[in-house]
C-alpha cells in the first residue's frame, strides 16, 4: 500500500471495507487509493489541553494578576469533514477554550450563549468540553455554566462524561443548590453515565455544605450497595458534613467507622474533626484532640492552627494564643499565619480590652503582605464598636470602602453598635438608613442593636418604633429583642413599660429564656418593684426556665440594696439547695448581708470558705470583707486584709480605696490614708468623692494644712465632680485650721479675697447646688474670723439666690457687734442689719409670722 501523508490513518473505529475508493484530499484528484476505507487523522497535539500561566503586572498601580490560559483542540485539530464545512465561513472563529470562556462571562443575556458557542470552531470536538466546563465551573459563573451545559446536551457529537457531571454537581454545591445538584446525579444515570466515586463525593459534600448531614449519610449508604468502595475524601466529606452542623459525635463515629475499613486519616481529616469539635463549643475537646495529634507523624498546617486559637480564645487562654502566633510568624516556621490567624488575633485583643493591640496587629498584617479580608475590617470595627470608639471604627469603614470592599451586614451592625455605645443613636440611625440605601437588608441583630442604641440612651419611644418597624419589614423579634427593651425599662425606672414589654412578649409567642428572666428581675429590682421581682422569680420555678447563678446574684444583690438582709439570706439557702456555682458578687453580697445583720462570723466563714476552695476572692469582695471588719471596728484585720490584697497582687481601685480610707481614719490611722492617697496617685487610680472626703477628714485628724492645701489643688480639676458633703466639709476644714492668710491658690479672684470665698465662688460657678449648711459654714467661718462686712454680704447672697438666713444668723452678727469692742464697728453692724430686718418686712413673700419674730429679735438684740 502506498504511504499515506502523516495525518490520513486506517480507522480503528469501523472495521468493514468500503465497495467504493476513498479519495484523500491531501493527494491530486486523479490519484486513488485501495478499496479499503481509510479516513484523514488529526495530528496529534498533546499539549492542546495544558494550562499555560499568564502573568500580568501593573506597575503604576501596584497591581497583578494571574491567568491560566487553555488552548484546546483547534481548526487543525478537528475532524477534516468540519474543516471543509467551517472553511470560507466568515463568522466561524477559532478561538482557544479560554478566550470563549471569557467572551461567555462578558455576556449579559442568556440567549447570547448559544450564538456565540455555534460560532466557535471547536465545538466540533467532544474533547473541548470537559476544558471548556472546568475553566467556567473554577470561576464559578453558575448561569452561564447551566447554559453552556444546556447547549452541550443539545449538541450531535456530545457524550455524557462523569467528569463533567461532577463538575456541575461541585458547582451547585458551591451555590446551596442542593435539589439541582440532586437532579444531576439522577439525571446521568438516565443517560446511563454509572456514578463513580467523585459523584458521590461531590454529592455528599453538597449536602455537607447545606448542613443536611442524615441525607450525606444516607448517601454513603446508597454508595456501599452500589460496591462503589470509599475513598478517603468520602470519609472526610462526610466527616465535615456532620462536623460542620455541630453533630461532633456523629463525626466521631464516621471517624472511627474510617479507621476500621482500613482508611487511615490524614491531616485533613484531623482539621475537619477539629473544626467539628469548634462548632460544637467543645473546645476544651479540641484542644486535647491537638494534644493527642501531635503524638502522630501528621505534622499541623496553618489551619489547625488557626482552630487551635479560636479554641484556646474561647476558653480564655490568651496566652498560649499569642505563643502560637509568636512561633507561627518565626523565620524557620513552616506554617506562617494568614489573614484568618491575624483576624483571630484582633478578636483576641478585643476580647481583652486591648484596643491598641488590635489596631497594631492590623497594620502588621498590612507590613507583611497580607490582604486583608472583609472580616478582617469588620473585626477591628467590632474591636472599636466595644468600646465606643466611633471615630476609629467610622475611619476603619471607610478605609474598607476605599479598598474596594463593599460593607455587609455585620460591618453596618458593628458601626450601629458604635454609635450606640457612644451615646449617639442619631447616628445610629443614620447608619442604619445608609444600610438600606445601599441595598444591604438588615438582619435580626442589626434591628436589635439600633433599639439598644436608643433604649441605652433613655430613648425608649424610640426603641419600642423599631419593634414595630421591625415587624413590618417581616422580621420578627426574638427574646434579645424583649432582653434590650426590658433592660431600657429598668435603666430608667420604667415601670409600666415593663410589664408591657412582657405582655408583648407574650402576645407573640416569646418564651422568655433564663437570661430574659433575669433582664426583667433585674429591672424590677432596679426600681424598687421588689414583689413583681419575686413573682417572676417563682413563675419561673412553674415553668421550664431554670433560675442560674446570675437569677440569684440579681436577687441577693437587689435585696442588699434594698436593705433587705434576711430576704437576700433564704434565696442564699435555696441556691445552696439547688447547687448553683457560688460568684464573686454572691460572695460580696452575701458577706455584705451578714455583717448588716451583725453576723461577723458567718461572713469570715463565707471569705475563708471562699480562699480555701482554690479561688482568689476578687476586688469587689475583698472591699465587702474591708466594709463587714470596719463595721464592727476590727481596724487590725482590715490592715491585715490590705497586706494580703498586696501579696495577692489585687490592684485597687477608686471604691476599695475609700473603703480603707474611712476604716483608717475611724482607727485613729489617719496617717495611713495620706499615705494610701500617694500610692493612688503613683498607680493612676482616679480620685473619686468619697477618695477627697476621706482625705480632708485626715487632714482635720491630722491639723496638716499644708497638706490639706496640696488636697485642694489636687481636687481642682473635679471640682464639678465633689458632692455637697465634700464641699462642706472642705469649708469647715478650712476655718478650723484658720489659714485666711496663708493657703495661696491660683484663682482669677483678687487677693482680698479669704480661701473660701474664693472656693465658695468656684463651687457656684461650676453649677455646684449649695444649701442653707453651706452658707451656716461660710458664716461661722467669717464671723470667727472678723469679716463682718463679708458675713453681712454673705446674707445678702443667700437672699438673692432665694435662702431666707435663720434667727440664728442675725442673732451671730448682731451678739458680734455687741461685743467687738469697737463701738463705731458696732453702730455700723447695728445699722445694717436693721437695713437687713426692714428689708425683709418689706417683702410680701414668706411667712409673715416668721419675718414679724425675726424683727423683734432683731430690734431687741440692737437697742439692748
Amino acid at each position: 500500500m502506498a504511504s499515506l501523508p502523516p495525518h490520513c490513518h486506517y480507522t480503528s473505529s469501523n472495521h468493514h471495507k468500503m465497495s467504493y475508493p476513498v479519495v484523500c484530499p491531501c493527494r491530486s484528484l486523479n490519484s486513488t487509493l485501495p478499496k479499503t476505507l481509510i479516513i484523514c487523522k488529526n495530528s496529534k497535539n498533546e499539549s492542546a489541553f495544558e494550562e499555560r500561566k499568564q502573568v500580568l503586572v501593573d506597575y503604576d498601580n501596584g497591581k497583578h494578576e494571574i491567568r491560566t490560559l487553555v488552548n484546546g483542540l483547534r481548526k487543525q485539530d478537528i475532524p477534516r469533514r468540519y474543516q471543509l464545512r467551517v472553511k470560507g465561513e466568515r463568522f466561524q472563529k477559532d478561538w482557544t477554550v479560554t478566550e470563549v470562556v471569557q467572551r461567555i462571562l462578558k455576556l449579559q443575556r442568556s440567549g447570547d450563549v448559544e450564538a456565540l458557542l455555534n460560532c466557535w470552531v471547536g465545538r466540533f470536538s467532544r474533547k473541548n468540553y470537559p476544558a471548556l466546563m472546568k475553566e467556567l465551573t473554577q470561576i464559578g459563573s453558575i448561569e452561564h455554566c447551566v447554559q453552556v451545559f444546556d447547549w452541550m446536551k443539545n449538541q450531535r457529537n456530545y457524550c455524557a462524561r462523569n467528569d463533567i457531571y461532577n463538575m456541575m454537581i461541585r458547582l451547585h454545591a458551591r451555590h446551596n443548590r442542593i435539589d439541582q445538584a440532586r437532579g444531576l446525579f439522577f439525571e446521568m444515570q438516565k443517560w446511563r453515565c454509572k456514578p463513580d466515586v467523585e459523584t458521590y463525593n461531590a454529592l455528599i459534600n453538597a449536602h455537607g455544605r447545606a448542613g443536611q448531614w442524615r441525607w450525606a449519610t444516607n448517601i454513603m449508604e446508597d454508595m456501599l450497595r452500589a460496591a462503589i468502595p470509599p475513598s478517603r475524601s468520602t470519609f472526610n466529606n462526610l466527616i465535615n458534613a456532620c462536623g460542620s452542623c455541630g453533630n461532633w459525635r456523629e463525626a466521631l463515629r464516621v471517624c472511627k467507622k474510617m479507621t476500621d475499613n482500613g482508611v487511615g486519616p490524614d491531616l485533613v481529616t484531623h482539621n475537619i474533626v477539629l473544626s467539628a469539635y469548634k462548632s460544637g463549643a467543645q473546645y476544651s475537646k479540641a484542644l486535647s484532640y491537638f494534644e493527642l495529634m501531635k503524638g502522630t507523624n501528621i505534622r499541623p498546617d496553618t489551619t489547625t492552627l488557626n482552630i487551635v486559637i479560636h479554641c484556646l480564645i474561647k476558653v480564655k487562654q490568651y496566652g498560649q494564643a499569642i505563643e502560637i502566633f509568636s512561633s507561627m510568624r518565626e523565620k524557620r516556621s513552616e506554617c506562617r499565619p494568614d489573614v484568618v490567624t491575624f483576624t483571630s488575633i484582633i478578636h483576641l485583643y478585643s476580647v481583652r480590652g486591648q484596643i491598641e493591640d488590635c489596631k497594631a496587629v492590623f497594620s502588621t498584617m498590612l507590613a507583611e503582605g497580607i490582604k486583608p479580608n472583609i472580616v478582617s475590617y469588620n473585626a477591628l470595627i467590632s474591636a472599636y464598636a466595644s468600646h465606643g470608639m466611633d471615630k476609629e471604627a467610622f475611619s476603619v469603614f471607610d478605609e474598607m470602602k476605599r479598598s474596594g470592599f463593599c460593607p455587609d451586614v455585620v460591618s453596618y451592625t458593628s458601626l450601629i453598635s458604635t454609635f450606640g455605645r457612644s451615646q449617639q443613636p442619631a447616628r445610629a440611625r443614620e447608619v442604619f438608613d445608609m444600610m438600606k440605601r445601599n441595598k444591604c437588608k438588615p438582619n435580626l441583630v442589626s434591628y436589635n442593636a439600633l433599639m439598644d442604641a436608643y433604649g441605652s440612651n433613655g430613648y425608649l419611644p424610640q426603641a419600642v418604633d423599631i419593634l414595630r418597624e421591625m415587624e413590618q419589614d417581616g422580621i420578627h423579634p426574638n427574646v434579645v429583642s424583649i432582653c434590650t427593651l426590658l433592660a431600657a425599662c429598668g435603666r430608667f425606672g420604667q415601670k409600666v413599660n415593663i410589664d408591657s414589654v412582657l405582655s408583648a412578649a407574650e402576645l407573640r409567642g416569646i418564651h422568655l429564656n433564663t437570661i430574659a428572666c433575669n433582664s426583667a428581675i433585674g429591672s424590677y429590682m432596679n426600681i424598687g418593684e421588689y414583689e413583681k421581682a419575686i413573682n417572676l422569680y417563682r413563675s419561673m420555678e412553674n415553668k421550664t426556665t431554670k433560675p442560674d447563678s446570675v437569677t440569684f446574684t440579681i436577687l441577693i444583690s437587689g435585696c442588699c440594696r434594698m436593705s433587705k438582709y434576711e430576704e437576700a439570706l433564704c434565696f442564699f439557702k435555696e441556691m445552696l439547695d439547688l447547687r448553683i456555682p457560688l460568684s464573686s458578687e454572691i460572695y460580696s453580697s452575701m458577706i455584705c448581708a451578714y455583717s448588716k445583720q451583725g453576723q461577723l462570723v458567718k461572713a469570715e466563714s463565707l471569705f475563708n470558705s471562699l480562699k480555701g476552695s482554690g479561688c482568689c476572692p476578687d476586688l469587689v469582695t475583698y472591699t465587702a470583707m474591708i466594709n463587714a471588719y470596719s463595721a464592727s471596728e476590727m481596724w487590725e484585720k482590715v490592715c491585715a486584709l490590705y497586706q494580703e490584697m498586696e501579696a495577692n497582687n489585687i490592684q485597687l481601685d477608686s471604691i476599695a480605696c475609700s473603703a480603707l480610707m474611712k476604716a483608717f481614719n475611724k482607727g485613729n490611722q489617719a496617717s495611713n490614708v495620706l499615705i494610701l492617697a500617694e500610692i493612688m496617685k503613683e498607680k493612676g487610680i482616679p480620685f473619686n468623692d468619697a477618695n477627697f472626703f476621706e482625705m480632708l477628714s485626715a487632714c482635720s485628724i491630722l491639723r496638716d494644712w499644708r497638706k490639706a492645701t496640696d488636697l485642694i489643688n489636687l481636687m481642682e480639676p473635679s471640682f464639678h465632680l465633689v458632692s455637697l458633703g465634700t464641699i462642706n466639709h472642705l469649708l469647715q476644714f478650712l476655718g478650723k485650721i484658720n489659714v485666711w492668710s496663708l493657703a495661696k491658690f491660683s484663682t482669677p479672684f483678687t487677693s482680698i479675697f479669704c480661701p473660701q470665698i474664693q472656693l465658695f465662688y468656684r463651687f457656684v460657678a461650676l453649677g455646684s447646688s449649695v444649701n442653707i449648711n453651706t452658707y451656716s459654714i461660710l458664716l461661722k467661718n467669717l464671723l470667727s474670723a472678723g469679716k463682718w462686712r463679708k458675713y453681712i454680704e454673705v446674707l445678702q447672697w443667700m437672699n438673692d439666690a432665694g435662702i431666707q438666713p435663720s434667727h440664728a444668723m442675725y442673732n451671730n452678727i448682731l451678739f458680734f457687734a455687741q461685743h467687738c469692742g469697737d463701738a463705731e464697728y458696732a453702730a455700723v453692724i447695728k445699722e445694717r442689719v436693721a437695713q437687713r430686718l426692714e428689708i425683709l418686712l418689706r417683702d410680701t413673700t414668706g411667712d409673715f409670722a416668721t419675718k414679724v419674730s425675726m424683727f423683734i429679735a432683731g430690734i431687741s438684740v440692737i437697742t439692748s
